[in-house]
């Protein structure tokens, strides 16, 4: 199976592609959304089971503020 993913300018995996992620990035949007609404970082951490510097990061836009420069196929194994 193929799949396209996003990289940026120096080729390395971003945003729910990433091999580390721990959120999609409909979370993620969500997340600044409902802290928008008035939800804390503390909530946030607990409903989405993730440290509150997390939050706060993807908040501020410290993570997950990149967009794919470009595209890569690659091979996903059966």
């Amino acid at each position: 199976m193929r799949k396209q993913i996003g990289i940026n300018e120096r080729g390395l995996r971003i945003g729910e592609d990433h091999q580390n992620a721990k959120l999609t990035d409909a979370e993620v949007e969500l997340i600044r959304e409902l802290h928008g609404e008035g939800l804390s970082y503390k909530t946030l951490a607990m409903k989405f089971d993730v440290s509150k510097s997390l939050i706060r990061y993807i908040v501020q836009y410290k993570r997950r503020g990149q967009v794919p420069a470009s595209w890569r196929t690659v091979h996903i194994p059966d």
